[in-house]
């Protein structure tokens, strides 16, 4: 973990062999936390404990200023003119001792951080979105922690070429089977067997392991030593009795994809066209991007079912009760209860 603050120089923690981190809490929990993409290090901060009052979000900062990268090497280089080290992104982070080069590399990403959070706010104020800020930032603390994912298997990459039941039963459990080892081996689930490949072997449904050992992933040593290990686990899922089968989408989730509206509702797909057309303008006259005006979920479950009345008080409503912030609902209700009146 780095840190670094006025005055007091650059610091890392290794919160491993240090679980306590109380002490670091009370000395910086009323300040201002800068961090560079905030959703991604909150939850994992929160869970030794340490939780800001106040945030500064470079990375969201940058997207309401209208900044074409966003990444925290090409926002420093773009505001201030320095190049960060990278390189040990993708390292094995749970080494130690962490080589001294790599700790190098960690500090680098928040040396300059404070700077580059002085120049956004300068951006920011100039260009009238300050406040929109502030009303993110305070957002994404009240929003704590996320929740633990539901089915959280159905984000595999590929998914939707999957079209019967059947089919999802058998990826729902060569994700698990995969889940189980990443944990026992304390890696990520995609250095044990890539997305891909499982969806690769659940469509080609091999009879057995020497037909799984014939796609490409699984010829490796290593997949070659846990070939039972994959075929069980796809044999389970082919053989589980159709109401254990998984469902094509989840229940209560909302609206359809958007693929099947003109088939589902007509009226619905000419709303969300014109929405969607609407908030593009939007996007482009204030340099911020379509999903920073609004949530595309929100938009889509306001188009698929409008509330009544369908006028702007009733569709700003709408739009507080899904999350959207203040400077959002004013931008965008009066074009989403016109697109909400056209069919």
């Amino acid at each position: 973990m780095q840190l670094r603050r006025e005055g007091s120089g650059t610091g890392l923690l290794d919160p491993i062999p240090l679980p306590d981190l109380s002490v670091l809490q009370a000395a910086i929990a009323d300040v201002e936390w800068v961090l560079h993409a905030a959703n991604q290090d909150l939850p994992c901060l929160a869970e030794i404990g340490l939780v800001p009052a106040r945030i500064f979000d470079t990375e969201l900062a940058a997207r309401l200023a209208g900044l074409p990268r966003v990444g925290l090497g090409a926002v420093v280089e773009s505001l201030l003119g320095y190049s960060l080290q990278k390189g040990h992104s993708a390292a094995d982070w749970s080494t130690r001792p962490l080589p001294e080069e790599w700790l190098v590399y960690a500090a680098l990403d928040v040396e300059v951080l404070v700077d580059l959070r002085d120049a956004l706010a300068a951006i920011l104020e100039e260009q009238g979105k300050a406040e929109w800020a502030r009303q993110e930032f305070e957002a994404i603390l009240a929003a704590g922690p996320p929740a633990p994912r539901q089915d959280p298997w159905r984000r595999t990459s590929g998914v939707h070429g999957l079209r019967s039941r059947r089919q999802l039963g058998m990826l729902r459990a060569i994700w698990e089977a995969r889940d189980e080892l990443a944990r026992k081996r304390d890696v990520a689930p995609g250095r044990v067997l890539p997305d891909s490949a499982m969806v690769a072997a659940v469509q080609a449904d091999p009879k057995n392991e020497g037909a799984l050992l014939e796609l490409p992933v699984f010829r490796g040593r290593a997949n070659r030593r846990l070939v039972r290990h994959w075929f069980d686990a796809l044999a389970r899922g082919k053989a589980l009795p159709e109401d254990e089968l998984p469902l094509h989408s989840k229940p209560g989730d909302g609206p359809p994809p958007v693929n099947r509206w003109a088939d589902r509702d007509p009226a619905a797909a000419t709303r969300l066209q014109v929405a969607r057309a609407g908030l593009a303008e939007l996007s482009e006259k204030h340099s911020v991007p379509v999903e920073n005006i609004l949530s595309p979920d929100l938009v889509r479950r306001i188009m698929w079912s409008p509330p009544e009345p369908r006028d702007p008080g009733a569709v700003a409503e709408a739009l507080r009760a899904g999350g959207a912030r203040e400077w959002q609902v004013e931008l965008a209700r009066d074009l989403l209860a016109d697109a909400a009146t056209r069919a």
